[in-house]
């Protein structure tokens, strides 16, 4: 039983299909073929307006690339200090905006409050020559805690940020699951939220390696294709990468792979909880469950070869920590999870600790 994490499935049958009908024959190169233009426009169509998008293969290429073209080098982007472009891009954001300052602030669940924006600005005078200058504001939806922001908080966001001119970019690695747990359309927790640009992840949602950048102003990428190519990413065969994207938002199968890794992620929660074994760190709100474990459990689960991480508990509300021996532990639902995986996962949960 495997729960690390998302990236452990493969891509669904009908990516892998696409896929394979556009490896047939030749076709234009470096994203000049059909499929690339279908799926941009597809991608336009499901943002309800005029886009600028930008295929590329990974997410940290997706989130360093946005960043750099919002960011100038003594420019600074103010993101959570434990979202995933702070943490687990090894400084991509750093290196491809020549050098920018990434300034991360705390918040429960990982998700930042606008006051702590509002808070952090007014440390950086504008125009000051001895200081870096915010330029950006960088959120993750859902979050690292598995939380997930309203369009209502979203707004909140920018509204803090206007001021000073901050643009706003979603790292959307797990957007869709996020946006079936909304039930709103993806425009009304974007760009009518203010989101200037979207990493909209496709890897984690069963492609194979598929991210695209969404520019919701195209001026905004005025630069952003020299900044794809110099980073490498922007592929010969294209069409590979924008055949992934058809396959995936074709007849909502984007949407209907979210909803069963969030269902089952929903199952698992709620089982925890009735199990009296556990309670969790976090609400559950997209496809990933946080229990704190007990050294029993524990043992338990190691004992029966479940794999999982252990998660920070740096995020935890106010007033809140764990106990002796205690760990926040991060299970994981994928499109590809099967539910007898979690009903087996469940029952260990539900045994009485002896």
């Amino acid at each position: 039983m495997n729960f690390i994490s998302d990236n452990i499935a493969g891509a669904s049958p009908q990516v892998m299909a696409a896929i394979a009908a556009a490896n047939d024959g030749p076709a234009s190169a470096y994203g000049t073929d059909g499929w690339t233009q279908a799926a941009e426009r597809r991608i336009a169509e499901i943002f309800e307006r005029e886009v600028a998008v930008f295929l590329v293969t990974s997410g940290t290429a997706a989130n360093a690339l946005a960043l750099a073209s919002l960011t100038r080098p003594w420019g600074a982007v103010i993101t959570h200090d434990e979202s995933h472009v702070a943490d687990d891009e090894c400084g991509a954001p750093e290196f491809f905006s020549d050098g920018a300052k990434l300034i991360g602030l705390p918040g429960a669940g990982n998700k930042l409050a606008p006051a702590d924006v509002t808070q952090t600005l007014a440390r950086f005078r504008e125009g000051a020559l001895h200081q870096v200058q915010p330029q950006a504001l960088s959120i993750t939806q859902a979050t690292e805690c598995g939380t997930i922001y309203t369009p209502d908080e979203i707004r909140a966001l920018k509204a803090a940020a206007a001021p000073r001119g901050l643009a706003l970019h979603m790292d959307g690695a797990r957007f869709a699951n996020a946006l079936v747990t909304l039930g709103c359309s993806p425009a009304e927790t974007t760009w009518k939220a203010g989101v200037d640009v979207l990493t909209f992840g496709g890897t984690k949602n069963g492609a194979w390696a598929a991210e695209a950048v969404v520019f919701f102003d195209p001026a905004r990428a005025a630069e952003m294709k020299w900044r794809r190519k110099r980073s490498g990413q922007t592929l010969s065969k294209g069409r590979l990468i924008g055949a992934q994207f058809e396959g995936l938002l074709a007849d909502g199968h984007w949407l209907d792979l979210a909803r069963h890794a969030n269902a089952l992620a929903q199952r698992l929660a709620q089982a925890v909880v009735a199990s009296g074994q556990a309670s969790l760190a976090w609400p559950c709100q997209a496809n990933e469950v946080f229990p704190i474990l007990s050294p029993a459990l524990q043992a338990r689960l190691k004992a029966a070869g479940v794999g999982y991480l252990d998660w920070s508990a740096r995020a935890l509300p106010e007033g809140e920590a764990l106990a002796e021996g205690e760990v926040v532990g991060r299970f994981v639902m994928s499109f590809a999870t099967p539910e007898a995986e979690v009903e087996r996962l469940i029952a260990l949960f539900a045994a009485r600790v002896g």
